[in-house]
């Protein structure tokens, strides 16, 4: 179980303090899908991170009784100075996996080909994207945090990444979207996140129609 228990997170800015989360609280239960819609800047990111534990919240406490992934989708913590493969080394060795199962499994997934060979630095945005994708899902977490994953890549890679965590059916996933689409098809609790604030609904539809209305007052 994930508890996050009125949490605020506020940055400082040139003009003062920037509030971004408001004292929200929300619970992930084992196996539980939920979905986060929200604008642009509307703190969807800050809120992945803050489970994560990449960043610490203001005040408040998250509290977390099993694994949490790192966030998918967010390739910023590939190192650019090693090759794909490196990389895909790295993390099996953190988590103590078989590399050569999982290189196979890589391969397949992101199919760079040669490119897994080559400094991840010289790749692409959507390169980056897809290793990262395919090295996040390597790892067997109970819960996946994913920021806007389901976009990346064609619709090959999109497939077969619902293909997997469709048979991670016992897996909880927070998904943060601004696309409804993406929060209709994989999530069954929805929060919409709007000014700081987090808005419970038990089905997508009248989420969306919340989201929906903030985006045309807008």
């Amino acid at each position: 179980m994930i508890v996050v228990q009125n949490v605020t997170k506020q940055y400082k800015i040139r003009s003062g303090i920037k509030t971004v989360l408001d004292n929200i609280s929300f619970t992930v239960n084992p196996s539980e899908r939920i979905g986060i819609l929200g604008v642009n800047g509307a703190g969807k990111s800050t809120i992945i991170r803050l489970i994560g534990g990449a960043e610490k919240p203001s005040s408040g406490k998250i509290e977390r009784t099993m694994t949490v992934s790192w966030p998918i989708g967010i390739s910023g913590g590939l190192q650019g100075t090693l090759s794909g493969i490196d990389n895909l080394k790295l993390i099996c060795r953190i988590y103590n996996k078989p590399i050569d199962e999982n290189r196979a499994f890589l391969e397949e997934f992101t199919e760079l080909g040669r490119y897994l060979y080559e400094p991840v630095a010289n790749y692409s945005t959507g390169m980056r994207a897809k290793l990262g994708l395919g090295i996040s899902l390597m790892i067997d977490f109970d819960c996946y945090l994913v920021d806007e994953a389901i976009a990346v890549g064609d619709k090959n890679l999109q497939d077969k990444y619902k293909d997997i965590l469709n048979k991670r059916k016992t897996k909880s996933m927070i998904l943060v979207s601004h696309a409804e689409r993406q929060i209709k098809e994989n999530c069954e609790t929805v929060y919409v996140l709007h000014n700081g604030s987090l808005t419970k609904y038990a089905h997508p539809n009248p989420a969306i129609e919340f989201y929906n209305a903030i985006k045309a007052s807008k």
